[in-house]
C-alpha cells in the first residue's frame, strides 16, 4: 500500500483541538520519535525519511548528530529545544512487556518506562511556545484485558489486572499534551507480525525448524497486525485531524491461537504439531502467562472509520509479508 500524508487547510483544527494558531503544513514535515532503535519506530523512521520528511530520533544519551534529541525519561528530562520547530511526535518507547521474566522489580521498570516516558515528552511538548500538532502516544490493547470471545473497540472499558492498569496511566500520563491544546491520539496496539523482532520474532525461528504449535488450549484471539500496516496506521493518525484518543492498531479479523499455529505453518511449509501446556507456560513465563494465554479480540473501528486501508488484512496475508 502506498501511504501519503493527507493535505489538510489551516481552518481544519478538530473540536477541542489545539488553541494555538496552527502552523501551515508542508509536503515535507518534521517528526520526532521515541523508541526509534526498535522494531516499529526504525520502520517508522525509514518509511518517513523514505517519503522525504526530517525525523529526529529521542536517544538517551548525549545527541551526536543533528537528527538525535537528548532525553532521559527516568529523571523526566528531554531537550526541548531540540523540539523546536516539530510538527508531530510519535511516541513509541517503553520496556518490552515480553522480554524478561516478571517480578515487582521488573513490573516497575514496565510500569515507569511507559508512565514517565509519557509524562516527559507531555510535559516538554506543552512547554514549548509553538507545540506540535499533534502526539501520538503508542500504548497497548493491554488495555481491554481478557476479553474472552467478545469483540470490543475503542469504546470498551479498562480491563482488570497489571497492564490494563499500566494502560490506563500511561495514557493519562499525557494530559499535559492534551492540556496544552496538541491533539493526542493512542496508539493501541496488537501483536505485531514481523519476523525482525516481537512476539512474533520469536515465532518465526520455532516454526522454520518445524517445532511450532498452539500454546494452552489455542482457543485464545490474538489480534495482530502486520509491520507493514503498523507503520501506515501511526502515519494514518498523525495525518487524521478527526483521530484523537484511543484508535486500536489491529487487523480487522482476529484469530485464535490455534488459526495462528495453522496460518505459520502453511505459509512456512512446516509441521506445527507441538503444543506447549498452560502449566509449561507458567512456568516458564511466570506471571506474564496469563496475558498469553488470555484472549484479546480487539477491533480497528476507528481505523476502518476514518478510511484506512489495510494492505495486510488476514493472518496470511501478515505472515506472508513477514517472511518475505
Amino acid at each position: 500500500m502506498q501511504h501519503s500524508s493527507q493535505q489538510h487547510s489551516p481552518q481544519d483544527v478538530p473540536e477541542g483541538g489545539p488553541q494555538h494558531a496552527p502552523r501551515r503544513r508542508s509536503s515535507r514535515r518534521r517528526v520526532a520519535v521515541t523508541g526509534a532503535s526498535g522494531l516499529i519506530g526504525s520502520a517508522l523512521v525509514r518509511s518517513l525519511r523514505a517519503d522525504g520528511h526530517e525525523v529526529l530520533r529521542l536517544v538517551r544519551r548525549p545527541a551526536r548528530t543533528a537528527d538525535e534529541v537528548e532525553w532521559d525519561p527516568a529523571r523526566l528530562h528531554v531537550d526541548a529545544a531540540g523540539l523546536v520547530g516539530v510538527d508531530a511526535v510519535v511516541h513509541l518507547a517503553g520496556a518490552g512487556v515480553g522480554e524478561r521474566r516478571w517480578n515487582a522489580a521488573y513490573k516497575q521498570e514496565i510500569r515507569d518506562s511507559r508512565v514517565l516516558g509519557t509524562r516527559t515528552i507531555a510535559e516538554a511538548l506543552a512547554s514549548l511556545a509553538d507545540p506540535p500538532e499533534v502526539l501520538v502516544c503508542g500504548t497497548a490493547l493491554g488495555w481491554y484485558g481478557d476479553t474472552g470471545t467478545r469483540a470490543v473497540d475503542e469504546s470498551a472499558p479498562a480491563g482488570e489486572g497489571f497492564l490494563p492498569s499500566v494502560c490506563v496511566e500511561w495514557e493519562a500520563a499525557a494530559a499535559p499534551a492534551e492540556a496544552a491544546g496538541i491533539r493526542v491520539a493512542y496508539a493501541r496496539t496488537g501483536l505485531v507480525v514481523a519476523r525482525e523482532g516481537g512476539a512474533w520474532g520469536r515465532l518465526f525461528p520455532l516454526f522454520r525448524a518445524g517445532l511450532g504449535g498452539r500454546m494452552g488450549d489455542g482457543r485464545q484471539y490474538w489480534s495482530f497486525i502486520s509491520l507493514h500496516d503498523e507503520v501506515a496506521a501511526l502515519r494514518h493518525m498523525v495525518d487524521t485531524p478527526s483521530l484523537a484518543g484511543p484508535v486500536n492498531l489491529t487487523a480487522p479479523e482476529p484469530v485464535t491461537n490455534r488459526e495462528v499455529t495453522a496460518a505459520m505453518g502453511r505459509v512456512l511449509r512446516r509441521p506445527a504439531f507441538f503444543h506447549v501446556p498452560a502449566p509449561a507456560l507458567r512456568a516458564v513465563l511466570g506471571e506474564f502467562a496469563q496475558d498469553v494465554l488470555g484472549s484479546q479480540r480487539v477491533l480497528p473501528g476507528r481505523l476502518l472509520e476514518t478510511g484506512f486501508d489495510f494492505a495486510f488484512p488476514t493472518i496470511d496475508d501478515s505472515v506472508r509479508a513477514a517472511a518475505r
